[in-house]
């Protein structure tokens, strides 16, 4: 069985930061890729951001410059640093990751979401 526990969301005011963090836990032969997502109220879930295990990222345009993800491979964590935050970043955010449970038979997995709240 695998898991994946996020923290580090809340309440902050524009203009500041928060910082994302989630655990892998379980079974786990190799995680490929991790990455969060988030989902705000009467919206469908989207990409933030990715990083493969190699340290290939990707970033959502909106976000670019602002979000930084990073993992340690050894902790099986990926983390999300968030500066200069905006009104519209308030929404529910998960941790992905697609993880290979054997070494030929992997799923994707989800975490269960941790609110991120932006006052303007």
């Amino acid at each position: 069985q695998v898991r994946l526990v996020e923290s580090g969301g809340g309440l902050v005011q524009a203009g500041g930061s928060l910082r994302l963090s989630c655990a892998a836990s379980g079974s786990i032969i190799r995680i490929v890729t991790m990455g969060w997502y988030r989902q705000a109220p009467g919206e469908q879930r989207e990409l933030v951001a990715t990083i493969t295990d190699d340290g290939g990222t990707n970033y959502a345009d909106s976000v670019k410059g602002r979000f930084t993800i990073s993992r340690d491979n050894a902790q099986n964590t990926v983390l999300l640093q968030m500066n200069s935050l905006k009104p519209e970043d308030t929404a529910v955010y998960y941790c992905n990751a697609y993880i290979y449970y054997t070494l030929y038979r992997g799923a994707d997995y989800w975490g269960q979401g941790t609110q991120v709240t932006v006052s303007s």
